[in-house]
């Protein structure tokens, strides 16, 4: 078969797809960046999450109208190429997106190999490098199967999370009576304020996932029709594990034991269960690595759709035969991972990986603006928002991003 003729296969429906968000949104984020979030936002560290949900909603509402305009892998890139017509600025976009990838599956590798270490006396960077390879070649192996091996890891990932949040809200049932106050930080209170924008941009980076998905739609099968749905899910099932988790964490767990640890989730498991930390330890493990093998998924299609249009060398756009994967896309993007994880403190991975995207998200946001300023009608059936609603995602896109660095600086 020749290699230039051979296409991605259709064979995801609406349950894989919330499968795929889930995995790389949860492994991504709760079972690493939980700790980190405590320590900057104390008892608000619910409202860091609850804060960058809220600025997730108005964009992931454009992904949806984005995704059935312009159904191609690549989308954030596509759908500025569609929109502006500018190629330096499509190839910048595009770059920046695998840039974050590339940053968010260093991160997660990262944070994998801290629960890994909790139970193999290795190296961390013997690790990092093991569990970047192993996912590379899962991620090479075929999207079907990419994909069920994610979605089975995923529901033992989301499990785990169940667990944490039973069982603590089960220890102390009247503490949900505090969840509210956690929510909402006094606006006379600075240094609340401050600690729930200086969290926000780590809690942010716990709902990268949403966007990954639509990079799926040319392994989609009725793209148009399933992909608002998959986003919407997500995006919902997320805020309310991550709500819930970190309120269970800042009420069982002081700041100072959430500064020393590498495993979070572990160590709050055992200090609410009583019981030994291996169970959840092996779970983060899974969840950990699902983030790092849906991410390469994702990136090796982002290099694969703009090599397709002609933006990246095309030898990045050739489909294996045999598994019908962008395989040489898949190793590079493995290959910069593994330098990622081996060089960069996680916080800092984080951060840039937050920074990046919004910057991305708010410009995502201005495309369907000017799709909709310029009147292009959309393709019948597909699902649609008002123009306000990309408004509003750019303005809170920058809006983060300065908030938090006037804090930070």
């Amino acid at each position: 078969m020749d290699q230039d003729t051979v296409q991605l296969r259709r064979s995801i429906g609406l349950v894989g797809l919330v499968l795929y968000g889930l995995g790389v949104t949860i492994g991504a984020g709760i079972y690493v960046l939980v700790g980190e979030t405590v320590v900057r936002a104390g008892p608000y560290a619910p409202a860091a999450f609850l804060l960058s949900a809220f600025v997730m909603g108005f964009t992931a509402a454009s992904f949806a109208e984005l995704s059935g305009r312009v159904p191609k892998a690549a989308g954030e890139a596509v759908y500025v190429e569609k929109s502006f017509g500018i190629k330096w600025l499509t190839v910048a976009v595009g770059l920046a997106v695998l840039i974050e990838a590339m940053i968010a599956a260093a991160a997660i590798a990262v944070g994998s190999a801290g629960y890994v270490g909790e139970l193999i006396a290795l190296p961390k960077e013997v690790l990092v490098a093991c569990i970047v390879s192993l996912m590379a070649v899962i991620a090479s192996w075929g999207i079907r199967e990419s994909v069920a091996i994610a979605g089975a890891m995923t529901l033992v990932e989301v499990a785990g999370l169940l667990i944490i949040i039973v069982v603590g809200l089960a220890n102390d049932p009247a503490s949900i009576a505090d969840l509210p106050a956690s929510l909402a930080p006094p606006i006379t209170d600075f240094s609340a304020v401050s600690g729930v924008l200086a969290a926000s941009m780590i809690a942010f980076f716990a709902f990268i996932g949403f966007d990954d998905v639509v990079n799926l739609v040319e392994e989609a099968k009725n793209p148009r029709r399933i992909m608002p749905w998959a986003i919407g899910i997500t995006l919902l099932a997320v805020t309310v594990l991550y709500v819930l988790v970190s309120f269970v964490a800042m009420q069982n767990i002081s700041v100072e034991e959430m500064s020393t640890t590498s495993a979070p989730i572990s160590l709050l498991f055992e200090k609410l269960t009583g019981l030994p930390s291996l169970a959840i330890t092996l779970i983060a493990i899974i969840a950990t690595m699902n983030g790092v093998v849906i991410i390469l998924i994702m990136a090796a299609r982002v290099c694969y759709g703009m090599a397709q249009e002609d933006r990246l060398p095309a030898w990045l756009g050739v489909v294996s035969p045999r598994s019908q994967t962008p395989v040489r896309a898949t190793v590079l993007v493995a290959g910069a991972v593994l330098v990622l994880a081996l060089f960069t403190p996680l916080d800092t991975l984080a951060e840039t990986s937050s920074e990046v995207l919004l910057a991305v998200f708010a410009i995502i946001n201005l495309a369907l603006v000017w799709f909709k300023l310029r009147h292009v009608p959309p393709p019948d059936g597909i699902f649609t928002v008002h123009i306000a609603f990309p408004m509003a995602g750019t303005f809170f896109c920058i809006a983060l991003v300065g908030g938090a660095a006037i804090i930070g600086g």
